[in-house]
């Protein structure tokens, strides 16, 4: 299929529109002194929404982006959105990067320069990628489906094709987080003759089979999965609504900026290795970036029905179902839940577990080093 040059622009005229919208926004109550105990805080949303209104440089962060290498491509009759940056080296490895909810390619941008020309920030040549970063379909520039049943499953099949029918990398590595580590976690599993390995920051997908014959639970999986179910008591309402009513929640949040800023900061905020304090970890021109994205090109609701497929189609691996490419985990203390190693291991081929002294969900924002350093030891030995 044929790869044409894309460029990110927004038009004036969307830029006013938000503005204006940003204007207006009619602001609701808060009880008093509940900080962010009930969601987004209002005073921190009125800073951002002001923030955002008067002082953001949109064409200052457009040009960032720009200076990557941008195309569009068709695959299986969706046009897909990738960077593509050729590997500064000796004999680059081609690796696809997979970004989650509510993060973008954009979430990328620091690591692929570190990926892509090590010597250049103090590594090794010979450690350099060729950097594909997709924008999953319904994210972003990448187009969004006009069927039931896309999820994690069919995009990791997209993306072997993106690779090596599109770009004509027949063997390539692969690394995600959130969706992305499921993604990941497919191309590892449906396409080991292609991929050469694969690194995850939350490899909660597959479920492992636990079926006649698995070994019992120890104590510490026992409470692995006992944190998982308070967590999603206690934070998961949102995975909830949009996997069961997704198109519901749309209309508000592609409506309004102000609530599209409060339903995505706050998840940054909550996700992140901060303290309770965002912007310790993220610039507002970071978290308005990642927004305006989302904003500019309507994808917030179509970037929410990834879970309402996934959830209707569960990946449970069958027995003696793993696996079996090189895998390694790295594991941030502040993640939304925590890998453990006994667990994984069901799953996934471990030959590299690293435990992160910080960081948490956004981990190419947030630990951009650690996380280039962890990618290049796993795939050192497997060039």
């Amino acid at each position: 299929m044929a790869i044409e040059p894309f460029k990110i622009e927004v038009s004036d005229s969307v830029l006013d529109d938000l503005k204006s919208r940003l204007e207006r926004t009619r602001w609701p109550d808060e009880l008093p002194g509940t900080g962010w105990d009930y969601g987004s805080n209002l005073d921190y949303v009125k800073g951002l929404v002001e923030y955002w209104r008067t002082k953001f440089d949109w064409p200052a962060q457009e040009k960032l982006i720009n200076s990557f290498s941008h195309f569009k491509t068709e695959v299986d009759g969706l046009g897909i959105h990738f960077i593509h940056e050729k590997g500064k080296g000796p004999n680059p490895m081609p690796l696809v990067v997979t970004h989650g909810w509510p993060g973008t390619f954009y979430e990328m941008h620091k690591i692929i320069p570190l990926l892509t020309d090590p010597a250049s920030h103090g590594g090794d040549p010979a450690d350099s990628f060729d950097v594909v970063v997709p924008s999953m379909p319904g994210y972003g520039y990448s187009d969004h489906t006009t069927e039931r049943g896309l999820d994690v499953l069919s995009i990791g099949d997209l993306w072997a094709k993106l690779m090596s029918e599109n770009l004509g990398y027949q063997r390539f590595g692969a690394q995600g987080g959130d969706w992305g580590s499921s993604v990941t976690a497919r191309l590892g599993f449906a396409h080991s003759d292609k991929v050469i390995g694969i690194h995850s920051t939350l490899p909660f997908r597959p479920t492992p089979y636990m079926g006649p014959g698995s070994r019992e639970l120890s104590k510490a999986e026992e409470d692995l999965l006992q944190q998982r179910r308070d967590w999603q008591a206690a934070e998961g309402g949102y995975a909830h609504i949009q996997g069961t009513k997704p198109q519901t929640l749309s209309y508000g949040l592609n409506d309004s900026p102000a609530g599209l800023a409060a339903w995505i900061v706050e998840k940054y905020r909550t996700w992140s290795d901060c303290g309770g304090d965002v912007e310790k970890k993220f610039t507002k021109d970071e978290l308005l970036t990642t927004i305006t994205i989302y904003w500019a090109t309507q994808t917030i609701g179509s970037s929410t029905k990834i879970y309402y497929e996934t959830q209707r189609k569960p990946w449970d691996l069958k027995k003696d179902e793993r696996i079996e490419v090189p895998c390694g985990i790295a594991a941030f203390p502040a993640e939304i839940s925590v890998p453990l190693r006994e667990w994984v291991e069901r799953s996934f081929n471990i030959q590299q577990w690293t435990d992160m002294p910080s960081g948490g969900h956004f981990a190419a924002l947030e630990e951009p080093v650690r996380l280039v350093e962890d990618i290049r030891n796993l795939f050192r030995p497997l060039r």
